[in-house]
């Protein structure tokens, strides 16, 4: 058995391949040569990759040998499902592993915009000691909206109530007696606009789709309130990036945080870097040390299961 990696995976992974058998090919970059990639493809039987990988009908004829694909994560966006199940190519996803840093994520983004002490060291270390000018708000009371009730936003939920947050969602595909709202006592909304209207802080947890692309622009925007903030650790393309610029800049409502971009890297005249109010990061969410591990071992594990015939609970 053979496998390629074509981004960046941590070593618990390939050691686990190699346990299992496999001759592997690890190459971190191998993602940004297209054509270099599509000639090696035939020889393998497995393919792991991240979100930078296009994953389409071209690859896929490329890789004629291919029974798996492990996706180290679980956005699927960059992966052609119908294309790969016409070929009766298994895709492997991390499921929930990295959901846990992703909800500590969402949690240190409300935080830091409540209580932004980076700013009071600074200030601090410039001379001053502003006690007024730094004495900011609690979290405690406040509401947090979340669109998407999934697992991330189920563990963003619990967390959430532990620091006395009020907490409603938004998802139509979600009931009144799914866990999320019977176990964490999220109050489930009918409408996304209730979700904007009434919360402090708005964060995403939804896939990218045609439904869902653009599903935050200046009309949803204009409903949340002037000291809302909103965190996007989904997908780029969520939220219409020039309307969130605008209404950064205009003041509309207070922040943004984004962990994911519509194009990545950001490029470096991208209006948002303009705006002192948005803070961006590298796509690193669900990146921790803890959650590498396990995804690197999940995604590792499954794609062994499959290609040995063994059914996978991690496939779509």
């Amino acid at each position: 058995m053979k496998a390629l990696i074509t981004e960046l995976i941590w070593q618990e992974g390939i050691d686990e391949l190699y346990r299992q058998g496999f001759e592997v090919d690890y190459e971190e970059t191998l993602w940004q040569d297209r054509e270099g990639l599509l000639s090696k493809l035939g020889i393998y039987d497995a393919v792991i990759v991240r979100n930078q990988t296009k994953v389409d009908a071209e690859f896929l004829a490329a890789g004629h040998r291919l029974k798996a694909i492990g996706r180290l994560g679980v956005g699927l966006d960059n992966i052609d499902i119908p294309a790969a199940r016409s070929k009766d190519i298994k895709v492997v996803f991390a499921k929930h592993a990295n959901a846990t840093s992703v909800a500590e994520y969402v949690m240190a983004a409300i935080l830091s915009a409540s209580r932004p002490l980076h700013l009071a060291d600074m200030d601090v270390r410039n001379g001053a000691w502003d006690r007024k000018r730094h004495t900011k708000t609690e979290i405690n009371r406040k509401t947090i909206g979340l669109v998407g009730l999934g697992e991330i936003a189920h563990r963003v939920a619990k967390r959430a109530v532990a620091f006395g947050m009020e907490v409603i969602g938004y998802d139509p595909f979600i009931t009144d007696y799914d866990h999320i709202a019977s176990e964490t006592g999220v109050k489930v909304k009918a409408e996304l606009e209730e979700v904007l209207k009434e919360s402090d802080f708005i964060s995403l947890h939804v896939p990218l789709t045609p439904a869902t692309k653009n599903l935050i622009g200046s009309n949803e925007l204009i409903l949340m309130k002037p000291n809302g903030v909103i965190i996007n650790t989904s997908r780029g393309g969520i939220i219409d990036e020039a309307a969130l610029a605008a209404a950064l800049r205009n003041r509309t409502i207070s922040g943004a945080y984004l962990d994911v971009l519509e194009q990545e890297p950001v490029k470096r005249d991208h209006p948002l870097l303009d705006c002192p109010n948005a803070v961006i990061t590298p796509h690193v969410a669900g990146l921790t040390e803890e959650s590498q591990i396990r995804t690197s071992l999940l995604v590792a594990k499954e794609v062994g299961k499959i290609l040995k015939g063994v059914n996978s609970l991690c496939t779509v």
